[in-house]
């Protein structure tokens, strides 16, 4: 995978009738994490750390920032958050592939400077399995 325009990392949320991409966020984020389960005993070569594989718990945590600029997606984001509910998203990664799954928005955040426009900070949390389709 070469270099990527970072505009084309989108993330999408399900809309009713498919998925839209949340409008306005300038910069975007994915990490996935996995917790381990350290099984290491007395008897453990040289006391070195062992892993117990595929045991750990795995999510995946997105988030955005940017303005807001389109009102149908905006107030889809904020009525998912007061809401709490879980929906799918799509995070699209140009040039690798698309990971689709269940989300919940953990965090929504405003701000604003007195000469500047309003912007908004997103975060989100696995709430299931995801998958990977690959491009």
């Amino acid at each position: 995978m070469g270099a990527q325009k970072g505009k084309d990392l989108l993330i999408k949320i399900a809309d009713g009738a498919g998925f839209t991409t949340v409008a306005g966020l300038r910069s975007r984020r994915l990490a996935f994490n996995a917790e381990t389960v350290d099984v290491t005993h007395a008897e453990s070569v040289d006391r070195w750390r062992e892993l117990l594989e595929g045991a750990g718990v795995k999510r995946a945590s997105v988030a955005g920032r940017g303005l807001f600029k389109d009102q149908s997606t905006d107030a889809l984001i904020r009525q998912t958050f007061f809401d709490g509910t879980v929906k799918s998203y799509q995070i699209v990664i140009p040039d690798f592939g698309t990971i689709e799954g269940p989300f919940q928005i953990t965090s929504l955040d405003f701000a604003g400077e007195h000469n500047g426009e309003v912007t908004y900070e997103l975060a989100l949390e696995s709430a299931g399995a995801l998958t990977f389709s690959p491009l």
